[in-house]
């Protein structure tokens, strides 16, 4: 049995080394005991960018029916389909009780018919395909003439689909889009194939500014320069490098176009300012998405294809 320690003396000092004791040990019976401290923000955490639990928003998923839903409740699709046009060229309006003068685009529709319809239980979205023109059925496929003589229309030269938000924009296979479709006042987006320009410079495509005209400049005036910065940037031309290339034949949206002038005997719709593409260009017409949707009327939809044959069945049902 070990001697006790004398009374008044300092107990700590007769205890054992620290190195002859365990780590645990030491520490638990000789070492003040303190709280964990670490480094405390002075500002507040930010909120979660991917809707957390406690904000009560609805937890987003990636399936194609919660995609389609968010697509739907944006309302970024629209209420009904559009229809194919024929850039005829540009003039002006001239407004006497403003004196205002207002260029604008005279778009003509030419044998507009639905053609097929996209369903969401069948094809994944809600679509109208719309043909427009006429085409000999010499210079047609034969898989395209029975598509057209399944919907009951003549061949097309053109064909588009346009989506729908839900089964209101449907409209009969076979049925009509002429320019009575809009109204004088009205919002539009167009679409159509801008010009093609061809192999451009890289001062025509991108407007640079050129080379200096002098002093020791020799035959690189429209030179683009440098195109990249050796080992300064990993001895390559980095991606999306504006370079000289193929410049134009692009797809090119103008939204927001006011519908100045209809004729629906004739078929043409009159827009304000410029359309992208050269005259005689098809171009795809339906409601603008940013502007109040339009009032309009629906034809009333049967689900059934027009032109196709009618079962007996069905004519005794009727």
């Amino acid at each position: 049995m070990a001697p006790k320690p004398p009374q008044g003396l300092n107990c700590t000092a007769l205890h054992p080394p620290p190195f002859l004791l365990p780590r645990s040990t030491f520490r638990a019976q000789f070492l003040p005991q303190s709280t964990t401290r670490t480094i405390k923000s002075t500002f507040t955490p930010r909120p979660s960018r991917f809707a957390p639990p406690t904000t009560g928003l609805p937890t987003l998923s990636a399936s194609s029916t919660a995609a389609l839903a968010r697509k739907a409740a944006s309302n970024t699709l629209p209420l009904r389909p559009g229809a194919l046009a024929i850039k005829k060229g540009m003039t002006a309006m001239y407004d006497a009780e403003s004196g205002k003068r207002t260029p604008c685009t005279v778009l003509q529709l030419e044998r507009n018919e639905v053609v097929a319809l996209k369903t969401r239980e069948r094809h994944g979205y809600w679509a109208v395909q719309v043909g427009a023109g006429w085409k000999h059925p010499s210079n047609v496929t034969r898989p395209m003439l029975g598509h057209f003589a399944q919907a009951g229309v003549s061949p097309k030269r053109w064909v588009a689909e346009f989506r729908v938000r839900d089964e209101g924009g449907m409209v009969d296979v076979g049925g009509r889009i002429g320019a009575g479709w809009w109204r004088e006042g009205g919002w539009v987006d167009v679409r159509s194939t801008g010009r093609g320009m061809g192999f451009a410079g890289g001062m025509k495509k991108w407007g640079f500014s050129g080379q200096p005209a002098s002093h020791g400049n020799s035959l690189t005036h429209r030179a683009m320069g440098s195109a990249g910065g050796s080992q300064g940037s990993g001895s390559r031309v980095l991606p999306g490098k504006k370079m000289a290339g193929r410049m134009g034949n692009e797809s090119v949206t103008v939204q927001n176009l006011k519908v100045l002038k209809v004729d629906e005997e004739n078929g043409i719709v009159v827009v304000t300012g410029c359309v992208g593409g050269p005259k005689g260009c098809i171009v795809k017409i339906q409601d603008a998405i940013k502007k109040p949707w339009p009032e309009f009327t629906m034809p009333p939809f049967t689900g059934k294809i027009s032109g196709a044959p009618v079962l007996e069945a069905e004519v005794e049902a009727a």
